[in-house]
């Protein structure tokens, strides 16, 4: 079969040639028809992300969208290794999968369900979210970011603030359900002072997709404020830093809970009943995210760009829709 595969560690994914699978006891056979591009399966397949295998060859992807040989559409997450969801078959643990609701397509519903489901389940799983509650989501103006405040309104949210480097992705992201709307471009200091204001009028959960110098400044905000009412404090993705620089005293004299969320922190078997949630949500509530299908052929070409918006999803076989 055909597969997108990377053979050597740190290297690109070159379409070839892959054994197809057998399944075993407990696992489904999917023929797959979409899977999304996502940073996590970029740092995955480069082996720099905390889940990265360290045996080559092995096929990209972690999720995706196909048909079981029954004929039923699925969504898959975590095939066996060593293969991937880029590819024209797969075998998934069958608990793993989960039907994809009629009426949303498959190029839409690979290319939602991860980063929808990061949202979803910090909030549900990790914040304990209740309805009526106030949600921060910095570092909106993502593929992530954008479905984080979709999510957050849809469940409940009476309030939600997104940040973001860019103006005008900012202003688009008002008509997806944020109530206000921050720019990162600030001074380090001014920047503080205007997280202390959202914080002064009430932040239960803050949903981190950034890290690094705003994570510090909402931090730091947080703590000169002195609120004794506890904060949230999710983390989700480093797309601005891995690290930062955390006082212990931010920690000692406030009411802050810092916890992360993703692969790992949560049980696998709530991941995908988290995505099972999401999909379901993102046909109810119309979530909106933009996509740019392509074909698998043409993995070479597309893998270098480092722009998730639209969200780049390979098309595998005669069925993608």
């Amino acid at each position: 079969m055909k597969a997108a595969i990377v053979r050597q560690g740190g290297g690109a994914p070159i379409y070839d040639d892959f054994k197809e699978p057998d399944p075993v006891a407990g696992e489904s056979r999917i023929a797959v028809t979409a899977a999304a591009l996502s940073p996590v399966v970029k740092a995955r397949a480069l082996g720099t992300h905390y889940s990265s295998s360290d045996s080559f060859p092995i096929g990209v992807g972690i999720d995706g969208v196909g048909r079981l040989d029954n004929g039923s559409r699925v969504h898959f997450f975590q095939p066996r290794a060593p293969y991937g969801s880029m590819a024209e078959k797969v075998v998934v643990p069958s608990l793993q999968c989960t039907i994809v609701p009629d009426g949303l397509d498959d190029i839409i519903a690979a290319a939602i369900a991860v980063p929808g489901m990061s949202s979803w389940v910090a909030l549900k799983e990790r914040a304990n979210f209740t309805v009526g509650e106030t949600v921060l989501v910095n570092g909106a103006t993502g593929t992530s970011g954008r479905l984080a405040v979709q999510v957050a309104k849809y469940i409940g949210a009476k309030k939600v603030i997104a940040t973001g480097r860019q103006p005008a992705s900012l202003r688009s992201i008002k008509a997806l359900g944020a109530d206000e709307t921050i720019l990162l471009n600030e001074n380090r200091d001014a920047l503080e002072n205007t997280f202390k204001e959202q914080f002064a009028g009430g932040v239960d959960v803050v949903l981190d997709y950034l890290w690094g110098q705003s994570a510090e400044s909402l931090l730091i905000a947080a703590s000169r404020l002195g609120t004794n009412k506890p904060i949230r404090f999710i983390q989700i993705g480093t797309a601005s830093g891995a690290t930062i620089t955390l006082p212990g005293a931010i920690l000692r004299s406030t009411a802050i809970e810092l916890k992360g969320s993703g692969l790992g922190s949560v049980p696998v078997n709530r991941i995908v009943g988290g995505i099972e949630e999401v999909l379901r949500a993102a046909l109810a509530g119309r979530f909106e995210i933009a996509t740019k299908p392509v074909p698998l052929s043409e993995v070479k070409w597309a893998w270098p760009s480092d722009a998730y918006m639209p969200r780049v999803v390979f098309t595998i076989g005669s069925k993608a829709e």
